[in-house]
């Protein structure tokens, strides 16, 4: 197989995709060393044909490229799109669609939660891949022939595992489940990196306004350096660091030097003045325009009813082979204990149906659970 390297060949390979309703696309690329992911390779494929397109050839504009992601007539089959599509949208400002992805379907399906892309290939077509260049140096050049042959088979796998897919979405009339996925992938919200906002991706929980305040501040601070020198946030402050931070509120750079996160001589640095100047800016700021804290939900009722609500999931995924973490998240299980409109996926949609309202109803007495004949079963209650 030749390898596409000009635009004119890009062209040429994009107008003949067009023609055809469905093709498989994927990606190869590097992000260990960047903010931003580095677009190696491309390859697509339709029912007659596959390519493999070098995204670093000299000189090479990818625009037919992103004109074929946002052409309408052709759906665009992934397997885990969200980075393919992270990177589309960071490259192109525009999101494919429309789309599929394998990885969801095959939840929906039954297949488990987030099955890789060679085990679903392995399932659904005996094929064992070849996973040894998995990890190999995409930006690396020339490719060697392995390389691109690996590229190509992962986007002609994909062909035979998206018809047998849609076909039993179709046959268990659950393709608007998918639909419904495909519209979280397809939105900007979703791959929106907005430095503001990137307080609400940390772990670190906090219990004060103030706290809350420069944790908001320092999250965006980091985001923004994050950025623009184009390296990932680990480089710049981890993220426990920021928990730290947020926590003891440094005000001085001899104050920032005595937290145990920070590396020795951080201080001293320019973005030791950053931070102090975050964290001032985080304390200094009125505590009615920040988020409401979320109150722990922590009470001995409070648990247990999640932990019921987690023998139902159970109950749920292996009754209607949906894997569980489609339908409901623990971060969901614990806001429906604690809210019966809690604004969460599982009391919305198609998950509501097969799930939240029998989880409302487990949590009012309407619904019990009991064991027969060595399983569990639902009981209903007047």
């Amino acid at each position: 197989m030749d390898l596409i390297a000009t635009t004119e060949a890009l062209a040429a390979a994009c107008e003949r995709l067009a023609k055809h309703p469905v093709i498989t696309v994927d990606t190869e690329f590097l992000r260990e060393t960047t903010y931003y992911p580095l677009l190696c390779v491309i390859q697509m494929a339709s029912a007659e044909e596959a390519v493999v397109v070098d995204a670093l050839a000299e000189g090479i504009d990818l625009k037919p490229f992103f004109d074929l992601m946002g052409n309408e007539r052709v759906l665009k089959v992934f397997h885990a799109a969200r980075q393919d599509i992270e990177i589309i949208w960071h490259r192109a400002g525009m999101l494919p669609h429309p789309i599929f992805d394998t990885q969801v379907a095959a939840m929906v399906l039954g297949y488990g939660d987030s099955i890789a892309y060679d085990a679903l290939v392995e399932k659904i077509t005996g094929h064992r891949p070849d996973k040894s260049h998995r990890f190999t140096d995409w930006s690396r050049r020339p490719l060697t022939k392995e390389q691109i042959v690996y590229a190509e088979a992962d986007v002609t796998h994909l062909r035979d595992v998206f018809k047998a897919l849609d076909a039993d979405l179709k046959k268990r009339g659950r393709s608007d489940w998918v639909s419904e996925e495909m519209e979280v992938l397809t939105s900007p919200r979703t791959y929106d990196n907005d430095p503001t906002r990137a307080w609400e991706r940390l772990k670190t929980r906090v219990r004060k306004p103030k706290e809350l305040g420069v944790l908001m501040e320092v999250a965006a601070w980091r985001e923004r350096e994050a950025q623009s020198r184009d390296v990932p946030r680990s480089r710049v402050l981890k993220d426990d660091a920021i928990g730290d931070i947020a926590t003891h509120a440094p005000t001085s750079l001899e104050k920032l030097a005595h937290l145990r996160s920070i590396p020795k001589g951080f201080e001293r640095s320019k973005w030791g003045a950053d931070i102090v100047a975050a964290v001032e800016r985080g304390l200094g700021r009125d505590p009615q325009t920040l988020p409401k804290l979320e109150k722990p939900r922590s009470n001995a009722a409070g648990s247990a009813i999640v932990e019921l609500l987690k023998v139902l999931l159970r109950m749920t995924s292996e009754r209607h082979h949906v894997a569980a973490k489609v339908i409901a998240t623990i971060d969901d299980l614990e806001q429906i204990a604690a809210s019966d409109k809690a604004d969460v996926p599982a009391l919305h949609g198609w998950r509501r149906e097969l799930f939240g309202e029998a989880a409302l109803a487990l949590k009012h007495g309407q619904l019990a659970l009991a064991i027969d004949k060595g399983r569990v079963v639902r009981v209903e209650r007047n």
